[in-house]
Parts: C-alpha cells; structure tokens; sequence
C-alpha cells in the first residue's frame, strides 16, 4: 500500500513542490537526450557536455535560489539548474544549434555555458575555475549595496584543485560575503579520479575557512540537497559568510560527447552508479508513497518528451546568427556615453599649478570617487596609511571609508576576478591596482579569456567595464622584476583597451576617460615618470575626460614622423633637438593609447614626412611598433620614401646596473642614428 510521506521524510516539500521537482529532473534527461540526437543529426552543434547524475542537486538548488533576486555563474553541467530558475527548452535548443536568438551567449560560446540577463544567470567562459572570484566580486557589491542577494556559483570537483578557487575562498571568507559555493563532486575530472586530484574530501579540505557554512548532503537525494541548500542558503543570507554545499553525485554520461567512459571505468563501476540515478530513485520514492501513481507519472513523461520534441523543432526553424554580425559587441558600440566624441580636440576647459603625473592620477581617483560613490578600489597596500607603493591612492581609504577602498591579498587574480565580478551589475565599477606590470601573470587568465571577453561572450548581456592601473617599465634600475613593459602582449587581446600617458595632463584626462567609459580599461603608468618634472603639467579641470584613441603632436616637423608613448617621449624630443640642430626637423607624436591607436593622425603625418620612425620601451619582437608599421605598409605605402624603421628595447631582459640597462633599452642616440638613417635613405 502507498504510504503518505511524513513532512521529516521530505524536509517540508509539498507533494505539488515534489512533484515539480520531478517534472524539471525528467525535463533536464530528456533535453539531454534530444540533444545527442540533434548532435548525431549533424543538425546543430558539435559537441555535448550533460549533466544526467546531477539532477536532484541541481533541481533542489534551484527550488531555494531567487531568479532574478539572486545571482548565478554555473558549471557547465548545471542544465537542470537553469530549467528550474525558468530557463525554456527552446532557449536551450536555439543555443545548442546555435541559432539566432540564444539568451546564453548570442551563439558566441559551446552550448552549455549558460547566462540569462533576465534569471540573473552571469554567461560562464569555458575557463576551469574562474568564477570562484567573480562570484566574490558580485558578493561584495551585494554587501556594500546593502541588497538581499545571494550568489550561486557552481563547478566538479576536479575544479576544485584550481587555485581560484581557493582565492574566491580566501576572499569570501574575509569579507563574509553572501556567496553560496557549489561542487558537484562525481569524483572524475574527465577521465581523472578524486583520489589524483586531492588527498581528502572537499568539504573536509575547506575546514580550515572561518565564516563558512559546510553542507555535505547525497545529491542523488532530492530531500538532503533541498535541506543543504535551504541551510546554505539561509546562512548567506544572515551575513555569517559564504556556505558550500559538497553534492555526492554520479556521471551516468562521459564527460562530454567525445568521451568513452569505458575507457577508463570497469563496466562494474559503471552498473554500480547507474544504481544511483536520482530520476529513478525520485521516481520510485514517488510512487512508493502514494504520491502519484505509475500511469500518471507515464502520462508526465510523454507529454514532457512531446513538449521537448516541438521546443527542438522551433528551435530548429530559427534563422541562423548574420555573419555580418560575428564581431559585434567587441566594445562598447552605443555611442559615447557623454564622453567628448574621437575627433573632437580634447584641451582641458581650465588648467591650474603644475602637478607631477603620480598626483595628477591621484587628484583624478579623489574627483571621481567623489562624482560617484559606486566606485571601488581594491589592490596591494593601496589603503592608507601607505596608500600605494608610489602613493597613487593616497588619501582615498581616509576620505571615502575602507568599505570602497581597502587592501586586498597578495594573490593578482583575485584583484582582477573579483573586480570583474563587482563590475557586472550596471553602474557599479570597480578600478583596481596590479602592484608591477612585472606581477600581473597570475592575473592573465582574469584578464585575456574573462574580463576582455565579457561583452563579447555575452553577446553585450554581460559587460563588466571595470579599470586595472598598473605601474609599467624601466629606465630606474628595476632589473627585470621591476622593468617590464607589457602593452604588447595584452594588445593582442580583443576587448581591452590600453593607455599609457607620458605626461600629467594626459594621465588625469585618460584616467577620467577610463573610469567613465564603457570598456575594460588597462591603465599603464610609466613609473619612471611619476615624478620626473618634465612629466609635469598644468592640472586639468576636474570636468577633463581625454578621449582614447586621440593622440598628439608634441613637436611638429616636416622630414620624419617619430610615433612613441610612456617613457620614450621625453626620449624622443631629447633626440630631436640633437637633430634640429643639424637640420633635420622630426616630428613628434604621441599616441597616448595603445588600443585604440591613432592610425589617421600617423598617417596625416607622414603625408607631410613621407617617413616614420616607431620608438618603444617594449621589446623590438613583437612589440606594438610592428603593429604600427605593417599597418602602415598596408594602408600608407604609397606616401613613404623609406621603410619603416622601429627603435626598441633588445630582445633581452632588463639588467639592474645602469650601463647594462641602458644597453638594453633604447636611448637618446639610438634614436638619432635611426632618424639619421631614414634620411639618409
């Protein structure tokens, strides 16, 4: 006979509530299953990563996280999750097959990495362990905000060997944060098992984390995950700190379309977990206790299956994405955002004293953190009483509270993850400081595959146009720890902009520009030139905003045009007063921005010199002067004399001794025998 379940047995869910939860598990299964089909078709997609195992966790999780209230970054398997915050088929069958219309990414990304503007559900790259510290950043916002929000984020186990992961620990954990982690731990990274990934359980391993709430529950139970979450949940919500919930699950697929379980599982192993499908074990538990006879939930399952069938056709029917289209949302692309437009000449409307270029940035972070008080701040030593390592915060944490500007760990990605999550959330923005440009590395996965990608990969759901200052070059006996100049390798990177001032004026209005605008922003700032007092300028107004991409004729000339930016352009006008006295006029520009460049006012310029000169501190291969001249070659060959001739640093590493370093950097006379020669030419 069918017994009535006690409300202990089900940990309060209703029959109507457990019987929902049914409905989105079987929904979840046989969306994977329609789409192995679809992948076999060849009607759409090339590859599957599914979640069948994962279900009851995934259901109970979305059963107690608020969509559109809380906010989510899920794993790749986490499909039943999205269905149950209210995700359709069809969305998810218009992003498998790649169609127009795709809520996740716009058909940008592999099916699976999920994002809803609407659920809250932040679009997931493919990178393992990253949105550990986003999560953290978003959490922090919530906190400073005020709001009644939590943030799901989701990954395996085998994640949970990533260093991210315990840096968004770390960071929640200090700030007691309302971030709900969640493992879903299967026990393989592909074809890895748990015992090669960490010598002990998850949830023993984070003991050592105070403020953290450790739930462990059988995530093949859809009773014990719903009571887990319903505790995690709660406990984000009082301000003890972040929660994990550790859900035992099982892999009943491979890992993805292309894996073989057999390969590296006994067929035993593989009966013993096919014994723990939650679906069946629900199904059972179901029917057992009266609460829905067999025939019913049958009839359930086919009209499921017939639903899933008719969402997939229409999916199918949808246009496929405009190629035109491919590199859309790159950057910002809605106009200006009160920003003096590109061709506008940019002067400042009042200048006041003389100020150095390290205070000039200074008094730029005071007047904007004053215009709004939504901006954060977060790095190394950047709080007083030190207020950075060259003082470039100074005064900030007194004035605006260590609530908005604070200390962070030594540990660069978290800088970087955590101020792209806090940047998410429109109108908030975080500009943040990486201590060397020489240290920056441990960031890079932050950096290049989140932060540059987020518009595009989310298809403009999911900007995040946060600022990262860091101080950048030589020419002060750093050696090379402390000497790197590295705007040509984060050039490459599509979705970043880059500035580097060589003066006080241009630093505050680019700055200014950069906290503003709309993109993500690597702020470079010569440190060679914080003080120097040729690097001074009469201070900008505090309504200065210098456009990027908008450069400048420091010297004008008629025989070559020299194009530089940082520290060699006071290298630059020294060589060219050697030169003017020997007859030769050189004509200097600036380009204050790295990306974007200013290409037509290069080109205006050696229409009148019909030669060109690139110097740079960077390295000679592959630094950004051999952007600047193939694009010269290819669009303003017909107006050149001569080829087009680079200065550089020596492909070497900065030595410490002075002479050794300036052997290695580009210098005065460097500059001279290479304008001498072009023309000469």
């Amino acid at each position: 006979m069918p017994r009535t379940a006690s409300k202990k047995d089900t940990k309060g869910l209703t029959p109507e509530q457990i019987l929902g939860a049914y409905r989105t598990m079987v929904t979840s299964r046989k969306t994977e299953d329609k789409c192995s089909i679809i992948l076999r078709q060849s009607k759409g997609g090339s590859f599957q990563i599914s979640g069948p195992g994962h279900e009851a966790a995934l259901t109970a999780a979305s059963m107690v996280l608020r969509p559109g209230q809380d906010w989510s970054i899920c794993h790749y398997r986490d499909l039943t999750y999205v269905l149950g915050l209210g995700m359709t088929t069809e969305e998810i069958f218009t992003g498998f097959m790649a169609r127009e219309g795709d809520p996740n990414s716009g058909s940008r990304q592999m099916p699976s990495h999920f994002g809803h503007k609407k659920l809250r559900i932040i679009n997931k790259s493919s990178c393992v362990g990253t949105q550990w510290l986003q999560a953290g950043g978003r959490a922090y916002g919530i906190k400073l905000d005020g709001d009644d929000e939590v943030v799901y984020v989701s990954s395996g186990d085998a994640t949970c060997a990533q260093g991210e992961f315990h840096e968004g620990l770390n960071w929640a954990t200090i700030h007691k944060l309302p971030v709900l982690f969640h493992v879903e731990d299967n026990n393989y990274g592909i074809s890895t098992h748990s015992s090669q990934e960490r010598a002990q359980p998850i949830e023993q391993m984070v003991k050592g984390y105070a403020n953290l709430g450790i739930f462990a529950p059988d995530g093949c139970s859809l009773f014990d995950s719903y009571e887990a979450f319903k505790q995690a949940h709660e406990w984000c919500r009082s301000g003890k700190g972040p929660a994990i919930v550790v859900s035992k699950v099982v892999r009943l697929w491979g890992h993805s379309s292309s894996d073989n379980r057999k390969l590296y599982m006994t067929d035993a192993q593989i009966a013993e977990e096919m014994k723990k499908d939650p679906i069946t074990l629900l199904r059972k538990w179901i029917i057992d206790n009266g609460v829905a006879e067999e025939d019913e939930l049958v009839a359930l399952e086919e009209q499921i299956k017939a639903d899933i069938d008719a969402s997939a056709e229409r999916a199918e029917q949808a246009p496929h994405p405009d190629p035109s289209q491919a590199a859309r949302n790159v950057f910002y692309e809605d106009g200006s955002a009160g920003l003096r437009p590109a061709g506008e000449a940019a002067v400042p409307a009042a200048t006041g004293d003389p100020v150095t270029l390290i205070d000039s940035i200074n008094h730029a972070l005071h007047e904007e953190f004053e215009r709004d008080p939504h901006l954060v701040c977060w790095g190394q030593d950047v709080q007083d009483g030190k207020g950075g390592v060259f003082g470039a915060t100074k005064g900030l944490s007194t004035k605006f509270g260590t609530k908005r500007v604070f200390n962070s760990p030594l540990a660069e990605a978290t800088i970087a993850g955590t101020a792209l999550g806090y940047s998410y959330k429109p109108g908030r923005k975080a500009v943040v400081e990486i201590q060397f440009g020489d240290y920056i590395f441990p960031a890079a996965m932050q950096i290049v595959n989140e932060i540059a990608t987020a518009r595009y990969r989310s298809d403009n759901n999911w900007p995040a146009p946060l600022v990262i200052r860091v101080p950048v070059g030589g020419y002060i006996q750093g050696a090379m720890y402390h000497s790197q100049c590295i705007e040509g390798l984060f050039a490459t990177r599509p979705g970043l902009k880059i500035a580097m001032p060589s003066n006080a004026a241009d630093a505050k209005g680019l700055l200014k520009a950069a906290i503003r605008g709309n993109d993500p922003v690597l702020f470079m700032e010569c440190k060679n030139l914080y003080r120097q007092e040729r690097s001074k300028s009469p201070e900008p107004d505090k309504d200065y905003v210098l456009p990027f991409g908008k450069g400048r004729i420091v010297r004008p000339g008629k025989h070559v045009t020299l194009v530089t930016w940082g520290n060699t352009v006071n290298i630059a006008i020294d060589a060219a007063g050697t030169l003017e006295d020997k007859g030769v006029e050189v004509e200097i520009i600036d380009l204050r921005t790295i990306i974007p460049w200013d290409s037509q006012l290069v080109f205006e310029s050696i229409k009148k010199t019909n030669r060109c000169l690139v110097l740079h501190e960077d390295t000679i291969t592959m630094g950004f002067g051999a952007e600047i001249s193939a694009r010269i070659m290819e669009e303003a060959f017909e107006l050149l004399d001569a080829p087009v001739k680079r200065i550089a640093a020596k492909d070497s590493f900065v030595p410490y001794a002075k002479p050794l370093e300036n052997a290695i950097l580009p210098q005065k006379t460097d500059v001279i025998a290479g304008v001498e020669a072009l023309v000469g030419w």
